[in-house]
């Protein structure tokens, strides 16, 4: 029986942070898939090879993990003031959808270079040696991002000597600016209130209430206290991840969170925004040892988080999520900051990998808190670039 030969899409393979992805210059999709909808949507799924019911993504480009299972799409902006416009998909592993609900913070540090490497940025705007300011529109959640891309000799410098906790080799210091992060429209806190009491069934936990800090910055999150869990906040992917019964808890917590945020009207919505919102928990700095066996001390960091992405524990911490850390350390009477043992405008945080820096500028605006710029440091570099072939 004669069947459709593949076909091939240009294509990079990247890593920023501590995710990879497929990423694509929009020009470069075939026509059906240069706008939103179900063909697009099918051509990602396939590249990464999903829906994949084995859960390893064999027959794709993803890696069977939250962290990896993502797709990219960068165009020239059509934006004033901007760069480059940036699409990201999470593309489930086992189920047939990509939630285009949130950015990824990860990837947002590979856009930049990305971009350059595609000539999607003006030759007048890139300096020969320096920092490359990338000026980027999250089409996700309509929000500008400045990411600083070191130059040498006219080319990305991706190679350095900057180590971040949870990539093994080191690579060149990429920092990321979220202008005005607080994720799409209307107050920062969509509640209202910096802490609020989540009704949740007894069997989450046994007095029925959790405290819990809803926050729409980088990416909503849902910030709950370590102890009233159950947990010190020191555990590593195993402890959680291996508990089908705690992931169920964290699921159902998550969907309750997300019609408090207004982001759902019932939870049985939860299961089509798996993206978005995350669930982390939080607690005050103890030392342990991270995934890699070395020590995190308690007198180097604030507070140690845990945080959830697409239903497990992430082995690091995604991007998005450590600015909505740096917003909630910031401002008095969060969950995060009260952990920290105050707000303050930067903290260095534990997470299964080992510690990573954010910080952010806060204000208090006619009784509303508000984020003018969240900051942090990344890296990024091209795995493989080419084609990617795909069975039509």
């Amino acid at each position: 029986m004669k069947h459709t030969p593949q076909m091939t899409v240009p294509a990079t393979y990247m890593r920023g942070g501590t995710s990879k992805g497929v990423f694509f210059s929009l020009d470069d999709l075939p026509l059906n898939a240069q706008q939103a909808g179900a063909a697009r949507d099918a051509l990602l799924m396939r590249v990464i090879g999903s829906p994949d019911p084995y859960g390893k993504h064999t027959d794709g480009l993803g890696a069977a993990t939250s962290s990896t299972s993502k797709a990219v799409i960068v165009s020239k902006s059509s934006q004033a003031n901007h760069d480059v416009d940036y699409l990201f998909g999470q593309v489930a592993i086992d189920k047939p959808f990509i939630d285009w609900s949130g950015n990824c913070g990860n990837l947002t540090a590979a856009v930049g270079a990305f971009a350059i490497h595609k000539g999607l940025v003006d030759a007048d705007r890139i300096p020969e040696n320096g920092l490359a300011a990338v000026r980027i529109w999250q089409a996700n959640i309509q929000k500008t991002i400045v990411v600083n891309v070191p130059m040498c000799d006219g080319q990305v410098q991706e190679t350095g000597d900057f180590l971040l906790d949870g990539v093994t080799f080191p690579a060149a210091e990429i920092v990321v600016e979220f202008i005005d992060p607080a994720d799409g429209e209307g107050s920062m806190f969509p509640t209202g209130n910096v802490i609020d009491q989540l009704e949740v069934p007894e069997a989450i936990v046994a007095s029925g209430v959790l405290n819990a800090t809803f926050i729409n910055a980088g990416i909503p999150t849902i910030f709950l206290n370590a102890a009233e869990l159950g947990y010190t906040g020191t555990e590593l992917q195993e402890a959680i991840n291996g508990d089908e019964k705690s992931l169920s808890r964290f699921e159902t917590i998550r969907a309750l969170g997300a019609v408090k945020m207004g982001l759902i009207a019932s939870i049985e919505e939860a299961a089509e925004r798996q993206h978005t919102p995350k669930v982390a928990f939080v607690a005050p700095p103890q030392s342990y040892k991270s995934s890699s066996g070395a020590p995190v001390n308690d007198y180097d960091i604030q507070l140690n988080v845990r945080a959830l992405s697409m239903g497990k524990l992430h082995h690091a911490m995604m991007g998005t999520a450590a600015v909505a850390i740096g917003a909630a350390a910031a401002i008095p009477g969060t969950t995060v900051s009260n952990a920290a043992g105050g707000a303050q405008a930067s903290v260095n945080f534990g997470h299964p990998s080992g510690t990573l820096k954010v910080g952010a500028e806060a204000k208090e605006v006619n009784g509303q808190w508000q984020v003018t710029k969240a900051t942090m440091s990344r890296s990024a570099r091209i795995i493989m670039s080419g084609q990617v072939h795909v069975p039509a």
